[in-house]
């Protein structure tokens, strides 16, 4: 299958107990419900959404990335009760150069309770298997020793640290990259 038929529409992907479906400019209400608290965003950005109007602003941009080919955005869906938990993006996605970075926000209740250990692997197998990706790349913050261990569980390896690269209003923040190759994810594939 093509990139151009792969990129008409967000794919549903799905797990034990998740449901990753596509953004919708209807999201914006329960998004905005939690994407606005500072705890949920501390390790995302020091200025979260503002109003339910910035956040439905936010989801047309994204909604546009998508429509450019530069990224697949998802709502995380809880299976059991419907409820949307998190919010998942492959942005920066470029085709040409194969490759991706990984955005993952998780609503306060359901953090630290393995959602993203669960969709984060069927993420991987997509971007490598369906996209053909060569690379995927995470990058957070030096502070963020939950996302870190979970990136190197998964095989990612640390690059470099980009140093105060973002400002939370009182201090600034070190950036640490990780990213996960196309060969390294075979060779742990056969390694299973």
């Amino acid at each position: 299958m093509s990139h151009e038929a792969i990129m008409t529409t967000v794919p549903v992907l799905e797990t034990e107990n998740y449901r990753l479906r596509g953004l919708r400019e209807d999201d914006a209400s329960e998004l905005f419900g939690f994407m606005r608290d500072k705890n949920t965003m501390k390790f995302i950005t020091p200025d979260p959404v503002k109003s339910e109007t910035d956040m439905w602003q936010e989801i047309q941009m994204q909604l546009e990335n998508f429509a450019k080919r530069k990224e697949l955005p998802w709502v995380i869906e809880d299976k059991d009760n419907g409820e949307v938990i998190g919010k998942f993006s492959l942005h920066k996605l470029s085709m040409w150069h194969r490759k991706a970075e990984l955005g993952v926000i998780i609503r306060e209740e359901y953090q630290k309770k393995g959602v993203v250990t669960e969709v984060l692997e069927q993420i991987i197998h997509y971007a490598f298997d369906t996209l053909e990706l060569n690379r995927i790349v995470g990058d957070i913050f030096a502070e963020n020793e939950g996302s870190e261990k979970l990136l190197k569980k998964y095989g990612f390896k640390e690059e470099g640290t980009m140093r105060q690269t973002d400002f939370d209003g009182k201090r600034f923040h070190d950036t640490v990259i990780f990213s996960l190759l196309k060969s390294e994810y075979d060779a742990l594939q056969e390694g299973r």
